[in-house]
């Protein structure tokens, strides 16, 4: 019969089988050494994805046809509530608007800033009467409307797919509390 000393170390079969009270890695892998560290890590991070998906992100989907092809319809896309926090929205987001609480909303493009008149001429967007390059809108429509000179607090929001007949398609003034975030593309 041989003998080991206290300190020596033995193997990890002699450790489960001889040993009762000593960590099984299945028990180490699940809940760590120490349960407590464990525990206040896992509430940590369930505080963190409430935060993030709750908080800070919104799941959206796309119904209907008025941001084609940018966003097809059925498409689904995450909204990020943070975005506007450093800095204003910008001309050519695609942002989430209110309607009627979180779970209705538009996803338009901001075409328009406060403070600039909007226009529409033979289909084009004009912006203090200067034409607006816009490389996402590739079909022609008819659109015609006279100037609008935005507020402060208004942006100008329209979809992508102009194709749609003007009075079928939801566009016009927005003011800034009703904007929810940008969209991640």
């Amino acid at each position: 019969m041989s003998l080991k000393p206290e300190n020596s170390p033995a193997s990890a079969a002699e450790t489960l089988a001889g040993n009762p009270g000593s960590h099984s890695w299945v028990r180490v892998a699940m809940i760590g050494r120490n349960w407590k560290v464990t525990l206040v890590r896992t509430v940590i991070w369930a505080v963190i994805t409430v935060i993030i998906f709750r908080v800070a992100l919104v799941r959206v989907e796309v119904i209907g046809i008025s941001m084609l092809p940018t966003c097809p319809e059925f498409s689904r896309y995450w909204v990020n509530r943070c975005a506007y926090l450093w800095h204003e929205p910008r001309r050519g987001d695609i942002v989430a608007i209110r309607l009627a609480g979180i779970h209705e909303m538009l996803l338009k493009r901001i075409i328009g800033l406060p403070g600039e008149t909007v226009a529409f001429a033979d289909g084009h967007v004009l912006i203090n009467g200067v034409l607006l390059n816009e490389p996402y809108e590739t079909n022609s429509c008819d659109w015609e409307q006279p100037p609008e000179t935005l507020t402060n607090d208004e942006f100008y929001v329209c979809g992508d797919n102009r194709t749609m007949p003007q009075q079928d398609h939801y566009h016009g003034r927005c003011t800034r509390n009703r904007i929810i975030g940008k969209i991640f593309k």
